[in-house]
């Protein structure tokens, strides 16, 4: 029997399973240990549900998924209208150094997927995937470059990327603490703040409750980037014949209407009104993307995926703990920093967060850490990243 889902009915769906998410993440431990997002937990939770229903051959789902690219460029567009220029002057050469070494980060993880890949005899579009794709950039990255790999014939793809996202993940929950404490007990390190709080604390100074009229205005200025960077996202593709996906067009659009808006008057853009639809839009396109995934189109490549991976947890360990500590000043900042860059170098933001408030609330606190990881981590990263990913895709279609 097949139960086919119309483009309502999928929607819904995937509502349904951002709360059944949310709500299984604040019970069970092991979620919240390891800070996995809820529309990962509720859409692997359809997923493999929809695998055994499959494979015992009593039902099959058929989702409309139509809309999900929508949700996903309206996501990154958030993320652009959320690069202002005078948050990166705040971090100063740490921030320049740790945004560096992030870039460096892509391009290894890059090389270190494809020659995997290669080795195990899988295409390299698919060692790519289980690179920066899914390890810097997380189940949202793979999401967008695995559904454009699928488009290009690429099977599987989508699939690959969000087992590596997923384990990913994982592994930079449960390695980040343990890499931390190890340098701060064998360097003795403690805490030495330097007054970056009140430089913190006015860029998030209060503002008045969220107004429709307000609200208006950030999905005035969303779509607007939405509709420019996705005509010039095609214009870039026909001219140059190179892949681009819209939502890296809509990204960097958005970033250059944040900074023009900043100039000219920065109470334009509402950040908490911004985020709030980035919440909603990346739940939702995340949820309806992993309620759709094909579980046993992955099985075969289990193994390979796993061992990729695991090479790139042991470089992230190895470069954070022997590069990346000793260029921030080995100090005790510099290590909490480690601990956020294995977080959301392997999964996300998030994680990288998760991973310093374990450390801090143990071992004293660092400004310089909360102010430069996020930064970095919530959009700077791309900048990097994002040229490296599509270089590496150009190169291997």
């Amino acid at each position: 029997m097949n139960i086919q889902f119309d483009q309502v009915t999928t929607i819904f769906l995937a509502v349904a399973l951002l709360v059944i998410g949310s709500f299984l993440v604040k019970k069970v431990g092991i979620f919240q240990r390891f800070c996995l997002p809820a529309p990962v937990v509720g859409g692997l939770l359809f997923a493999l549900i929809a695998t055994i229903l499959k494979a015992t051959g009593i039902v099959e789902f058929t989702l409309d998924t139509s809309l999900q690219s929508l949700f996903m460029l309206a996501f990154f567009t958030t993320v652009g209208l959320g690069a202002s220029f005078q948050l990166v002057k705040l971090g100063g050469k740490l921030l320049v150094i740790y945004w560096l070494a992030c870039g460096f980060l892509a391009l290894m993880q890059n090389l270190i997927g494809i020659s995997v890949a290669s080795l195990l005899n899988i295409d390299p579009l698919l060692g790519i995937m289980s690179g920066a794709v899914s390890m810097e950039g997380g189940h949202g990255s793979a999401t967008a470059f695995g559904t454009t790999l699928e488009e290009m014939g690429v099977d599987s793809a989508l699939t690959i990327g969000l087992a590596a996202a997923t384990l990913g993940l994982v592994a930079g929950g449960l390695i980040g603490g343990p890499t931390v404490k190890y340098l701060i007990s064998k360097y003795n390190l403690t805490p030495a703040e330097q007054e970056v709080a009140a430089a913190v604390a006015s860029e998030g100074k209060a503002k008045a409750d969220i107004h429709s009229d307000t609200f208006i205005m950030q999905v005035l200025l969303i779509t607007f980037c939405m509709a420019l960077g996705t005509y010039l996202g095609e214009v870039f593709s026909e001219k140059t014949k190179l892949v681009l996906p819209s939502y890296v067009g809509a990204m960097f659009v958005a970033v250059i209407v944040r900074n023009v808006l900043d100039r000219v008057n920065d109470r334009v853009i509402d950040m908490r009104s911004v985020n709030l639809i980035g919440d909603v839009t990346l739940g939702i396109f995340l949820s309806m993307a992993l309620m759709s995934v094909k579980l046993w189109e992955v099985a075969e490549l289990a193994l390979p995926i796993f061992i990729i991976v695991a090479v790139q947890v042991v470089f992230i360990v190895i470069m954070g703990v022997f590069v990346l500590f000793r260029l921030l000043g080995k100090d005790y900042d510099a290590a909490v920093m480690v601990g956020g860059f294995t977080g959301h170098g392997l999964g996300a933001t998030p994680n990288a967060m998760a991973n310093m408030s374990a450390i801090t609330q143990k071992f004293g606190p660092s400004q310089k850490a909360y102010l430069i990881v996020p930064i970095v981590g919530a959009f700077l990263i791309d900048v990097f990243a994002v040229p490296i990913i599509l270089t590496s895709i150009n190169l291997f279609q």
